[in-house]
């Protein structure tokens, strides 16, 4: 089952309301990145990524030749190349959010990218409700939200059957 990222932008201005803005990033091998790997990426806006990708490609090549490797051998090592960028883009795409200032709120596990928006939202808005959040307003005057209201005992004193490194507090060893 595939995984999903969350991730929200925290620009100035932006707030958590603005879930229209919310991307969801697919973990997993990406075959169009693997095949038209710099084409993937520019697609994508990884600006940074296309140029490293390039050089790197270029480089190996040229190093690789310089030293007297084989074609057979460039072009396996270039296919590995492709490969790596499938199964990596993704996280090239996490990278990319993270420099302009996004922050990842989930990771949902869903069959599809509509399962996991459902499924991410029903478990934020349960969340945001479980804190006080309801209908987006926030009392800023009272005091923080508990998950319980009621006092709790204090936890009982371990006896002497416990077993372990500590079994009482300042008891012989």
């Amino acid at each position: 089952m595939p995984v999903y990222t969350v991730h929200a932008p925290l620009a100035a201005g932006a707030d958590l309301r603005s879930t229209d803005r919310f991307v969801f990033i697919r973990d997993g091998f990406h075959l169009w990145a693997a095949v038209l790997g710099a084409v993937w990426l520019a697609w994508h806006r990884l600006w940074l990524a296309v140029i490293g990708y390039i050089a790197l490609v270029i480089l190996i090549d040229l190093v690789l030749a310089k030293v007297g490797v084989a074609g057979g051998a460039i072009a396996t090592i270039d296919l590995l190349i492709a490969i790596l960028l499938g199964l990596e883009a993704s996280s090239l795409k996490r990278w990319s959010y993270s420099r302009g200032h996004w922050r990842q709120l989930d990771v949902v596990v869903a069959d599809d990218l509509d399962a996991a928006e459902r499924r991410f939202f029903e478990r934020w808005t349960a969340r945001r409700s479980d804190l006080g959040y309801d209908n987006n307003t926030v009392d800023r005057g009272a005091a923080p939200p508990t998950r319980d209201n009621g006092q709790r005992p204090p936890p009982p004193l371990p006896h002497a059957s416990i077993i372990g490194l500590f079994p009482e507090p300042g008891g012989g060893r």
